[in-house]
């Protein structure tokens, strides 16, 4: 469904996309996971044709990627890291101007089913400006949702949103996902990538530095993480593959200044980098 082969995206001496290569199945749930300015905004705007790489090509659906190329565009759902809201429409203008440019047929039906499915149905005649973070997100969604695109790209979908909105985007998410559309997520939310996607590509510095399942990830380094402090209290990690290797090195060890805890993509990230995802 998507091929970004060797893509490199330089903005004069600063390299933001630095040589990725990625395929993308129909109906994956794929994450891109790292830290802000790690390139994963780069890669959306690629995708979408807003920015052109310096090298190497993408191709969606069998076609090359380009600003001009309608016929992809026309199968994308995109939802940017900023609000794309007009904040002097409603919620229900505001998905009635986004039908109209794709041209929806029967859009009204189709408004109100989205309203229904983001929770917002009460707030339809509410302007976007008045709306709390988790209900623009929400109708930023459904405004992706609006042309039933096959492809939905979503930039850091729930920055800045309390526990329980992020909750409610990530069942509707989980429910897109159910739908078979085909999802590629950034973030920098450790649980939201584990939570949510089938595969999770590690990005940093603009390179894709590992990439498979969570649980893949989290076994390959090891399912069990002890922290422990070193003689100059700085914080340090080791990785077991099973309790058994646990409880013979603690045997070894015979301290008790130690926390032992399941790994988690935090580690597997850290592991790599040598710095936290933030």
């Amino acid at each position: 469904m998507i091929q970004i082969n060797n893509v490199t995206k330089k903005f004069d001496d600063f390299i933001a996309v630095n040589n990725v290569s990625l395929n993308i199945d129909d109906g994956d749930f794929i994450g891109l996971l790292g830290p802000n300015g790690a390139g994963k905004t780069t890669i959306i705007k690629m995708l979408t044709g807003l920015l052109k790489p310096t090298c190497g090509d993408i191709y969606i659906n069998g076609q090359k990627m380009t600003r001009n190329n309608k016929d992809v565009k026309k199968i994308l759902g995109i939802v940017p890291q900023y609000t794309n809201l007009d904040k002097e429409l409603t919620a229900y203008e505001n998905l009635v101007f986004a039908a109209k440019l794709f041209r929806v047929k029967d859009y009204k039906k189709k408004i109100f089913e989205l309203l229904e499915f983001m929770e917002l149905e009460g707030y339809k005649d509410r302007k976007a400006m008045n709306l709390s973070g988790g209900m623009a997100r929400r109708l930023m969604i459904a405004k992706a949702l609006i042309n039933d695109p096959e492809i939905i790209f979503l930039d850091e979908p729930t920055v800045g949103i309390d526990l329980n909105g992020r909750r409610k985007i990530w069942d509707i998410l989980k429910a897109m996902k159910a739908m078979g559309k085909t999802i590629l997520l950034t973030t920098h939310y450790i649980e939201e990538a584990d939570y949510l996607c089938n595969k999770v590509c590690l990005i940093d510095k603009g390179k894709i530095i590992d990439k498979d399942t969570p649980d893949n990830l989290k076994k390959d380094l090891g399912a069990y993480t002890m922290e422990y402090f070193d003689n100059e209290m700085k914080t340090k990690y080791k990785f077991f593959k099973n309790k058994e290797e646990v409880i013979k090195y603690t045997t070894e060890i015979m301290s008790s200044n130690y926390t032992l805890r399941e790994t988690t993509l935090e580690d597997v990230f850290y592991n790599f980098t040598n710095r936290k995802v933030i």
